[in-house]
């Protein structure tokens, strides 16, 4: 099994609504997410998928979260944006689109919202 990690970065703003502190205002991050792909199978030339590929991808689930205020985009509208919210849509929207690639699943994708806190989704 071969295991691919990417990670880009985008900045964001949020505000957690009930939230019992500070990040029930709005605030901001520079956020860091990891998405990571398994599979078996590689292609003619020896890879599983290509680096440029994966990150066009990630790329374009990113380019509908960066510079937003995050509350008011679709995915959260009705969820708080919190970094497992962001970390599940994330995965989900990468797993539909990887689905077209032959033998690439998704395994995780892991959200930072500050250089010591993250949180990983994945499904067994």
């Amino acid at each position: 099994m071969f295991e691919l990690t990417t990670i880009v970065d985008f900045e964001a703003a949020h505000r957690l609504a009930d939230y019992p502190g500070k990040c029930s205002r709005l605030h901001g991050h520079n956020w860091k997410v990891e998405v990571t792909v398994v599979g078996e199978i590689l292609d003619k030339l020896g890879m599983l998928i290509d680096f440029r590929e994966l990150k066009r991808e990630v790329n374009g689930v990113i380019e509908t979260l960066d510079h937003y205020y995050l509350n008011e985009t679709e995915p959260f509208k009705d969820v708080n944006p919190t970094a497992e919210n962001i970390a599940k849509y994330i995965f989900n929207e990468l797993r539909s689109l990887l689905a077209l690639e032959r033998g690439v699943c998704i395994k995780a994708v892991k959200v930072w919202e500050s250089p010591h806190s993250s949180v990983v989704y994945q499904e067994e």
